[in-house]
C-alpha cells in the first residue's frame, strides 16, 4: 500500500470528522436591537440569531419581528457598502453592491456595538438601526431566531414613511380631521400603535428558515 494512502487512512477517524464539521459550523449567537429610525416613542425589537445567518435570511427574520409584509425591496448598509439581492435595474444607487446571499451576519458585524442599517421599501424609506448588543457563545440547540422583547407596532405599509405615519396617527385620533374617516377606511382594521405580541412573533419565527 502506498505510504500516502496508508497515512491518510491512519489519520482519518470517522468518529472525529462529524465533530470537526459541527465545530466548523458553530457560530456565536448575536443579540441584536432593531430600532425603526425616527420613531418616537421608539418602535424596537430585541432578537437573538446565529452569527452564521445569511443576510437574505436575516432579512426574513427582521420582516417577521417588525411585522412587515415583505412587499418591497430591501438592503443592508454598512458604511458605503450595500448588501442586497442582485438586480439588473438601478434600484440601488450609490455605494459598492454585494450579493447578500453570500454574506453572513458574522461577516459584516464582527464585534459588539457594531451598527448597520436595514432599509425596507425605498419609497417610504423605512430605515432600521441594527446594533449588535451582545456576542454570545454558540448554541447548537438554537435552531431558529428568538425575539426577546419589543415595543410598539410597526407603521402600516405604504403610509408615506415615518412622517406620513405620524400624520396618519393624528388624523385617525381626531374625528374632526378632514381625512379622519378616509384613513380609517384605508386602514380597514383597527390600529393600535402600542401593540406588540411577543408570543405571536416567536411563533412566526419558528417557521423562518435560517
Amino acid at each position: 500500500m502506498p505510504l500516502t494512502i496508508a497515512l491518510s487512512k491512519r489519520l482519518y477517524n470517522p468518529m472525529i470528522a462529524p465533530i470537526k464539521k459541527r465545530l466548523a459550523q458553530a457560530f456565536p449567537i448575536y443579540e441584536l436591537k432593531i430600532t425603526l429610525c425616527g420613531s418616537n416613542p421608539a418602535i424596537w425589537r430585541r432578537v437573538q440569531v446565529s452569527g452564521g445567518t445569511k443576510l437574505n435570511r436575516l432579512h426574513d427574520v427582521l420582516q417577521v419581528v417588525m411585522g412587515w409584509t415583505d412587499s418591497h425591496l430591501h438592503q443592508f448598509r454598512v458604511g458605503s457598502i450595500i448588501y442586497c439581492l442582485p438586480s439588473d435595474d438601478d434600484f440601488y444607487p450609490g455605494g459598492e453592491q454585494r450579493d447578500e446571499r453570500r454574506f453572513r451576519l458574522a461577516d459584516i458585524a464582527q464585534r459588539e456595538k457594531t451598527p448597520l442599517i436595514y432599509e425596507y421599501d425605498f419609497g417610504d424609506g423605512w430605515e432600521h438601526e441594527v446594533v449588535v448588543e451582545k456576542v454570545l457563545a454558540a448554541d447548537s440547540e438554537k435552531k431558529c431566531a428568538v425575539c426577546l422583547d419589543g415595543k410598539n407596532a410597526r407603521p402600516p405599509e405604504d403610509c408615506g414613511g415615518i412622517f406620513g405615519y405620524y400624520d396618519l396617527l393624528k388624523a385617525i385620533n381626531n374625528p374632526k380631521h378632514a381625512e379622519h374617516q378616509q384613513l380609517l377606511d384605508w386602514l380597514g382594521d383597527p390600529f393600535d400603535p402600542s401593540h406588540f405580541d411577543l408570543q405571536e412573533t416567536n411563533a412566526l419565527l419558528r417557521g423562518v428558515k435560517i
